[in-house]
């Protein structure tokens, strides 16, 4: 007997394109891979999520990030060489968080809210990637948006209750906010896992998906965006161009 799983597509990109490009986000951007070679393939790599958020008509990450990309940049180019000490100090930290960190924040976040659990293990399988590796990332893409609106609903009434800041009631914020949202996740991280279970992830029957992935246009564009700018690096390093 075989497990069918099914899935709507989300995406244009194919979720093991996602997963290429938040690690090359990763790699280049937030590990700083390649130096100063890779720094025009640094920014391209910056803008490239936001705008797959904006075609994934995610207006609000979308405009959060175009607006601190450029806060940080404009704060890096013509504020930071006119300032010393401890002032140099600080806008390099902070321009450093957001042109090293918010991108593979924003990538993950695209990968995310674009891709289904279907997709995503119908992909994993496709790569031959053990269960003992899927199961887990396949809860965890389920998991963190069901946090983020447990979130806001626990906001929302501890809002009500005048529990926020300025409110008369701020000091109970940690007691009344925190604690709950502790015993939240780990309620939700035990059901989604007996429902990933319950689904039919970790049997010994080989599941079978009618989830339609493969590569298209966009996909073959990406990766030859992306090889492109490994090879200019690569020959940048060797002094080449």
């Amino acid at each position: 007997m075989e497990i069918l799983s099914a899935c709507s597509k989300k995406s244009f990109l194919d979720p093991r394109t996602k997963l290429l490009l938040l690690v090359f986000v990763s790699v280049f951007v937030l590990g700083n891979a390649g130096g100063d070679w890779a720094a025009e393939f640094r920014v391209a790599l910056n803008y490239l999520p936001l705008f797959l958020l904006l075609v994934a008509r995610r207006w609000k990450p979308f405009l959060f990030g175009v607006f601190f990309y450029t806060f940080a940049y404009v704060f890096a180019l013509f504020v930071m060489p006119h300032c010393s000490g401890i002032l140099n100090f600080l806008i390099l930290a902070m321009t450093g968080i957001v042109l090293r960190f918010m991108p593979a924040v924003f990538t993950g976040m695209y990968v995310v809210s674009t891709t289904t659990v279907s997709e995503f293990v119908c992909a994993m399988e496709r790569m031959h990637v053990p269960q003992q590796i899927t199961i887990p990332l396949s809860v965890m893409f389920r998991f963190f948006p069901t946090v983020i609106e447990e979130a806001g609903s626990i906001n929302k009434a501890m809002t009500m209750r005048d529990i926020k800041f300025g409110g008369t009631k701020a000091f109970k914020m940690i007691e009344y906010r925190l604690i709950p949202m502790m015993t939240c996740s780990v309620k939700i991280g035990q059901e989604l896992s007996a429902a990933s279970l319950t689904r039919g992830l970790g049997g010994p029957v080989k599941r079978t998906n009618i989830c339609k992935i493969g590569f298209g246009v966009w996909d073959v564009l990406t990766f030859l965006a992306l090889g492109s700018g490994v090879i200019i690096t690569i020959l940048r390093a060797c002094r080449v161009l």
